[in-house]
């Protein structure tokens, strides 16, 4: 039970940092698209998908080695 909620902090927790991360680079200007609600949707895709790699990268690192919990 508490190793279930401590992933799902930690993965928020990568997902917020990695929004707020992927909202410096200009994707209007890169992809070139007239429609702002596909960058917007490609930016939360792409952290959806960095905020699962990082979040296992980090529980991988600590809690799954006996390191934490």
């Amino acid at each position: 039970m508490i190793a279930s909620l401590i992933n799902y902090i930690v993965f928020f927790a990568c997902f917020g940092l990695s929004f707020y991360a992927l909202s410096v680079i200009k994707f209007e200007d890169f992809c070139k698209v007239k429609q702002p609600g596909k960058v917007t949707l490609l930016m939360f895709l792409l952290s959806l998908a960095l905020a699962y790699l990082s979040s296992q990268a980090i529980l991988s690192l600590t809690i799954y080695n006996g390191l934490g919990v």
